[in-house]
C-alpha cells in the first residue's frame, strides 16, 4: 500500500466506535465526580505546609518513638555522654536533591540536633569535627556550650573536595582517649557522600574505635555505603539513610536520647561532682574568670577550689572537678522514669463523652458538656463552630484519667516529663492528708 493511501472505509468506522466510547467514559467519569471537589478537604498545619488527608495515621506514627521510649524504661544508659559529631562538608554536600541542598540541610538540622542534646543529656559533652578536601579538622573541642558550637558550625559552611573516614574517626577516637571510664564515648557522623578517600586502611579506624568502645552512629543523605555498615555493626551503633529532609531530621533527632550500655560497660562507679555557688552580676562580683582569666561579673565559684568558672555544667579548670546543678542531676534522670505512654482513646468513646455531666477532662454541662484536653483545655470534639476541622489522636492517661490532645501528648513525653494529672492529683491528695493531720491539734485547743 502507497504511504498516503486512504484507509478502509471498516477502519473508519472502528475509529469512530473507540472515540465514542471514550467519550462514554469520560461522560461517566465526570458525572461520577463532579461534586468530589477533593482539593477543598486539603489542610494546612502552622508553618502553611499542606498536612495529609489522614493525618491521624501519621501522628500515630509519630506516637512509635513514645512507645519503644517507654519499653526501654529498665535499660541502663549511658547518662554521661562525650560525643563526637563529623560533618561531611566534601563536594558531596552541595548536591541539591534536598532543598535547597544537603549542606543547608544538614547545617538546619544539626544545629536543632545541638540544642536538643544538651537539653536531653546536661551532663554530657560535645564536639564538632569537620570532614573536607580529604582531611579532618576539630572544628570545637568536646564542650558544654551549644552556642559556642553553633556560632563556630555557622561560620565553617564551605563545601569542597572528598570526604575521609579514616582521618575523621582518628581524630574522633584520639579526643576520646582521655575520658573517664564513666564517660560514654560515641562518635555521630552525618554523611553525604559515597565514598570516601582515605591514606590507609579504613578498617584500622575500625578497630580502633572498637577497642576504645566507642559507639560508631551515622546518619546518609545518599545511597548505603558498606564501609558505614562495617563501623555501625562492629561499634554497636545505628546507621540510617534518610528518604527525605524530613526522614533525616528524625534520624538525627533520634540520637538526642542516651543508648543503652554494652555488657562491658555495665560497671557501676561514683562519680565526684560538686555544686557550684552563683557570683552577683554587679560589681562587686567583677573577677578573671575561666582559663582564659577574662575580667567579667557573674560567673560560678567552684567549692573546691574556689576558682571561677563561665557556665555550668562543666570540668573546674584548676582542680578538674564536675561543676553542676540540682537541676541538671534531674532532668539527666527522667529516661530512666519515664512518663507511661497514653492510650489512644477510640472516636466512637470520645463521641460518647460529649454532652456528659461534668468528669474528668471535661467541661461544665451547662457549657455544652464538651470533652477538653487537660492540658490546653482545647475542645476535643468537632462540635463547634468549625464543622469541618478535623480532630487529631486523643489520648488518655492510664494513672488518673484524664484527656490529652496530640500536641500536649508529645509535650509531656519530650519537654515536661511529667503528667499535669498525676501531678495535681498527687497535690492534692499531700493538701487533704495534711488537712486531715492538723484537725486533731486544733480540736486539742479547744
Amino acid at each position: 500500500m502507497a504511504p498516503n493511501a486512504v484507509p478502509a472505509p471498516e477502519n473508519w468506522e472502528d475509529d469512530d466506535a473507540q472515540e465514542d466510547e471514550e467519550v462514554a467514559d469520560l461522560e461517566a467519569f465526570q458525572r461520577q465526580y463532579e461534586d468530589d471537589q477533593s482539593w477543598t478537604a486539603l489542610q494546612e498545619d502552622e508553618y502553611g505546609r499542606l498536612r495529609p488527608l489522614d493525618f491521624r495515621e501519621e501522628q500515630r506514627a509519630k506516637r512509635q518513638r513514645l512507645l519503644s521510649a517507654s519499653a526501654s524504661a529498665c535499660i541502663r544508659r549511658g547518662m554521661i555522654r562525650y560525643v563526637q559529631i563529623i560533618v561531611d562538608l566534601s563536594r558531596a554536600s552541595a548536591i541539591g536533591d534536598m532543598r535547597p541542598n544537603r549542606l543547608a540541610v544538614m547545617a538546619g538540622v544539626l544545629q536543632g540536633f545541638i540544642r536538643k542534646f544538651f537539653d536531653e543529656n546536661p551532663l554530657s559533652h560535645l564536639g564538632l569535627i569537620i570532614m573536607r578536601n580529604g582531611i579532618a579538622e576539630r572544628l570545637t573541642e568536646l564542650a558544654g556550650s551549644p552556642e559556642a558550637h553553633i556560632a563556630k558550625l555557622q561560620g565553617a559552611l564551605d563545601a569542597g573536595g572528598d570526604a575521609s573516614l579514616q582521618n575523621a574517626m582518628n581524630l574522633a577516637i584520639e579526643s576520646l582517649r582521655s575520658i573517664p571510664p564513666y564517660g560514654h564515648r560515641e562518635v555521630l557522623i552525618l554523611f553525604a557522600a559515597l565514598s570516601t578517600c582515605d591514606p590507609g586502611n579504613v578498617m584500622d579506624a575500625v578497630k580502633a574505635a572498637k577497642e576504645k568502645s566507642v559507639h560508631v552512629s551515622i546518619v546518609g543523605m545518599a545511597a548505603e555505603v558498606r564501609i558505614c555498615s562495617v563501623f555501625t555493626k562492629e561499634t554497636g551503633g545505628e546507621y540510617g539513610i534518610a528518604l527525605n529532609e524530613r526522614h533525616f531530621e528524625e534520624l538525627v533527632f533520634s540520637h538526642a536520647r542516651p543508648p543503652p550500655s554494652l555488657d562491658s560497660e555495665k560497671h557501676a562507679s561514683l562519680v565526684r561532682m560538686g555544686f557550684a555557688h552563683r557570683n552577683p552580676d554587679g560589681i562587686e562580683g567583677t573577677a578573671y574568670i575561666g582559663e582564659e582569666c577574662k575580667l567579667s561579673t557573674g560567673g560560678f565559684t567552684c567549692p573546691r577550689c574556689k576558682a571561677r568558672v563561665v557556665e555550668l555544667p562543666c570540668s573546674c579548670h584548676i582542680c578538674g572537678l564536675t561543676l553542676v546543678s540540682s537541676p541538671h542531676l534531674a532532668r539527666s534522670y527522667h529516661h530512666l522514669f519515664p512518663v507511661p505512654v497514653f492510650a489512644e482513646v477510640p472516636q466512637a468513646e470520645l463521641g460518647a463523652l460529649t454532652g456528659s455531666v461534668k468528669a474528668n477532662g471535661k467541661k461544665d454541662s451547662s457549657e455544652g458538656g464538651e470533652p477538653v484536653c487537660y492540658g490546653c483545655l482545647s475542645e476535643l470534639s468537632n462540635t463547634g463552630e468549625d464543622l469541618t476541622q478535623e480532630l487529631g489522636v486523643v489520648v488518655r492517661c492510664p494513672e488518673c484519667k484524664q484527656l490529652f490532645c496530640y500536641d500536649c501528648d508529645l509535650y509531656i513525653h519530650e519537654t515536661l516529663h511529667n503528667c499535669p494529672g498525676c501531678e495535681t492529683v498527687s497535690a492534692e491528695k499531700q493538701d487533704r492528708e495534711g488537712g486531715e493531720g492538723a484537725q486533731p491539734a486544733a480540736m486539742d485547743e479547744d
